[in-house]
This record gives structure tokens, sequence and C-alpha cells, in this order.
């Protein structure tokens, strides 16, 4: 083999090989064409989940509300308990000093 055969086997090596690789850009490039079909898809999805989420945040916030409104409102029926408890404690208190008082009246009077 001289040396113009090597160089034109070498350009025919080189050329096949520039020739499988242009070949498998463009399969690959076909292969992951996206089609428009498919674009509007995704952006629906997008939408969708955009959507989604503001529906969560708005639920979140309005949980957070109630959930203060419920806390203020315990808090005030607490409060009102505990008033409750501390007048009927007195008022039993109160009671009891009557029965005591009328008991004594009664001894005295007997």
């Amino acid at each position: 083999m001289n040396r113009i055969e090597f160089v034109v086997a070498i350009a025919i090596i080189l050329f096949v090989a520039f020739v499988l690789g242009w070949l498998a850009h463009w399969l690959i490039a076909r292969f992951n064409q996206v089609s428009s079909a498919d674009l509007n898809e995704m952006e629906a999805l997008a939408k969708a989940l955009h959507d989604a989420e503001e529906t969560r945040d708005q639920a979140i916030a309005y949980l957070q509300q109630r959930e203060a409104e419920l806390t203020g409102q315990l808090s005030q029926t607490e409060a009102e308990l505990r008033a409750a408890m501390d007048g009927l404690r007195e008022a039993r208190h109160e009671t009891e000093e009557l029965r005591v008082y009328i008991e004594r009246s009664s001894q005295r009077q007997d």
C-alpha cells in the first residue's frame, strides 16, 4: 500500500465516521423533538399545578386564621369558666357561712 492509497483509505474512513456522526445526531434530534401538542399539555399541567398551589396556600391561610379565632375563643371561654368557678366557690362559701349563722341563731333561741 503506497502513500496515496493510505491517504485515500484514511479519507474514506474519516468521511464514513463523519456521515455516521451526522446520522446519529439527526436521529437523536428527531427522537428528542417535542411536539406542539406535548408543549400545550405541559403548559396546561403547569397552569393546573400553579392553580393547585394557590388553592393550597389559600386553604392554609384560612386554616391559620380559623385556628387563631378558635384559640381566642377558647382562651375567652376558659377565662369565663374560671370566673364562673370563682363565683360558684364564693357562693358556696357564702352559703356555708349563712347555714352556720342560721344554725347558731337557732341554737341560741332554743
